[in-house]
């Protein structure tokens, strides 16, 4: 309901949504689960599409510490957060460090593909 609220231009409801989806994840799952760490997307990207990069920073960061550490550095779903996380980065003029998330997300997708750290 809250990403069909984001589409229509009702970013309040849609916040308030968000806000009430991750609580109840967060309750239902705990604070480590990989479900939870896709319930973060929602929120991210709304405050990124919205250009609310202080809000949204600190999702991504929540979401990819969760995935590396129960899904692995190479799972998918962490190439996946790191590229999201990388376009916040070159919103705020962080290319570098964009750079190197984007590096790391292409070696995740990249069979046997290696990049150092």
């Amino acid at each position: 309901m809250a990403t069909l609220y984001r589409d229509q231009g009702r970013p309040t409801e849609a916040e308030s949504l968000y806000t009430r989806a991750l609580t109840t994840w967060e309750k239902a799952l705990g604070p480590t689960h990989p479900d939870l760490a896709k319930g973060l997307a929602g929120p991210a990207g709304f405050y990124l599409s919205n250009g609310q990069y202080e809000r949204a920073e600190p999702l991504f960061q929540r979401a990819l510490a969760i995935q590396e550490k129960i899904l692995g550095p190479k799972h998918p779903e962490v190439a996946a957060t790191l590229e999201r996380y990388a376009a916040l980065l070159r919103k705020t003029n962080r290319a570098m460090e964009a750079a190197k998330l984007e590096t790391r997300a292409q070696a995740i997708r990249t069979v046997g593909g290696h990049v150092e750290p």
